[in-house]
């Protein structure tokens, strides 16, 4: 191991940045495609004159939900992680 490179820390570094960099971002996104699945109608709803669409999958909005809540759980995470200086 050389001394100017700590390699333990630097996978870890790596991993957490990956995780964090990319991974929450993705996540993000298939929650909200798992919003946007039709139902059993077949085609999701726009609601009058928004272009919002409205799933009307309850799984894909419960996968959704799961989702987001594994992002907030992160971004928490990396909050408290500052405030408390680890």
């Amino acid at each position: 191991m050389n001394s100017w490179i700590n390699l333990d820390a630097l996978w870890k570094i790596v991993v957490l940045g990956l995780l964090a960099g990319a991974g929450l971002p993705a996540l993000f996104a298939v929650g909200l495609r798992a919003i946007s699945l039709p139902g059993r109608g077949g085609a999701a709803t726009t609601s009058g004159a928004d272009d919002r669409i409205l799933g009307s999958n309850p799984a894909g909005i419960a996968a959704g939900a799961l989702c987001f809540a594994i992002v907030l759980a992160g971004i928490g995470w990396g909050i408290y992680s500052v405030v408390a200086g680890t």
